[in-house]
């Protein structure tokens, strides 16, 4: 499988997504990249993002 590149843009938008509250599984469905990548880009940039909601 063919890696996407990975750009200054997408850094913006894995910050404005953890400003939103998005859920590390719903930022990695919104940007089609893995969860561990966008964990991954998200420490780098100093961000976190909120846990899943779990349902029981």
């Amino acid at each position: 499988m063919a890696r996407k590149s990975w750009s200054f843009a997408d850094d913006r938008r894995v910050i404005e997504l953890a400003k939103a509250k998005k859920s590390l599984e719903e930022a990695a469905r919104i940007m089609k990249r893995t969860p561990e990548r966008i964990r991954k880009v998200s420490v780098r940039l100093g961000v976190s993002f909120k846990a899943a909601d779990k349902k029981k």
